[in-house]
């Protein structure tokens, strides 16, 4: 946790500050290891401090480490200003992205005399660079979600509704060891799929169907993100037509994957697949995001973006094709960016799968 500090205090100089004040619950994990939901992580030049409330004074115990423990009676930063834990700072850096205007102004009056220096992403960098035994807890969780499609595919069935078939792969995710999920499963069926962002309905799947799976987990608290579309039964011809340039196209931008590229290049290699199919007005959402303790972190993976993509980073890689009132389709894998390549995370298979 050390290294982890000292690279919070290696961005004092850039912004003329002797001090930051960490209130976003994901970075602070990965600082100090609070899993937590109440905290303040204070970092100064040569020392740290966490506080937390009562709820969790056996849970520091076993988890933070690299910063002195402090339980607070009342108000966090009521306590901070008390135990004056700031002392000899003068320049605060805060998460300007992540802190609240009430969590401001309890800091501006209760912490009197100090400058405060907002900044937005703070840590984005940083954190974007998995380490092996984070790149490890991500493979675990894409274990479980591989497992999860290989079964699942045995349960699928018409006139299962997209509900029931949700609820199978949260209970298949938990089964096996996740923690929780990394968000709610996208069952989308039929015209469904159609919605990049489908939430399950009560919709009966039925002979034809594309369906799209969308899911991911837990594990040691870093996040696997997954999309397969099958079909039931034989889909339409222009069903399967759209699947192959999806495929193409998610194949192409994976084989092209390597950091130093922006975003906005990696998505372009897919986006032009799929306008060269035909289908470019279509395909409306970002081709992937960061992934780690969050299940959307930075990098973007966008046409809006000229960010690096740094190596190290676990990234998706998902587009899709989406006509409105017939069916879509989507095929993501994680994929971990070397200098010159990309490694796909997943094992599950990628061809048109008929149920």
């Amino acid at each position: 946790m050390q290294e982890r500090l000292d690279s919070i205090r290696s961005l004092f100089p850039d912004h003329g500050a002797d001090a930051a004040l960490i209130t976003f619950l994901p970075n602070i994990r990965w600082t100090c290891g609070f899993t937590g939901s109440n905290g303040l992580l204070i970092v100064l030049r040569d020392t740290a401090h966490f506080v937390t409330d009562g709820r969790y004074a056996e849970q520091v115990s076993r988890e933070v480490a690299g910063a002195t423990v402090h339980i607070a009676p009342r108000g966090l930063v009521d306590f901070a200003s008390g135990a004056a834990l700031l002392a000899g700072a003068t320049r605060v850096i805060v998460q300007s992205d992540h802190l609240t205007l009430d969590l401001f102004d309890q800091l501006q009056e209760g912490l009197k005399g100090l400058e405060w220096v907002p900044v937005a992403g703070l840590l984005q960098n940083i954190v974007a660079v998995k380490t092996s035994d984070e790149v490890g807890a991500i493979r675990r969780a894409q274990a479980v979600t591989d497992a999860v499609f290989e079964d699942i595919l045995a349960f699928i069935a018409p006139r299962m509704t997209e509900h029931e078939l949700a609820a199978e792969i949260v209970y298949q995710h938990l089964r096996r060891g996740a923690s929780a999920m990394s968000f709610e499963p996208i069952v989308a069926s039929g015209p469904n799929g159609a919605l990049p962002h489908a939430r399950p309905t009560s919709r009966a799947l039925e002979v034809g169907d594309l369906v799209v799976l969308d899911m991911g987990c837990f594990v040691d608290g870093y996040a696997s993100d997954m999309t397969r579309t099958v079909a039931i039964g034989t889909p339409e011809d222009e069903a399967v037509r759209v699947y192959d340039i999806v495929l193409d196209a998610h194949l192409r931008a994976l084989e092209a994957a390597h950091a130093g590229m922006t975003g906005k290049m990696l998505d372009a290699i897919a986006r032009e697949v799929i306008s060269e199919g035909g289908y470019g007005p279509h395909f409306a959402h970002s081709l992937g995001h960061g992934v780690g303790l969050q299940i959307h972190e930075w990098p973007s993976v966008s046409f809006r973006t000229e960010d690096v993509l740094p190596e190290g980073a676990v990234i998706t890689i998902e587009p899709g094709i989406y006509l409105a009132g017939r069916f879509g389709v989507r095929i993501e894998d994680m994929a971990l960016l070397g200098p010159t390549s990309a490694e796909s995370l997943a094992n599950s298979p990628k061809q048109l799968i008929r149920l």
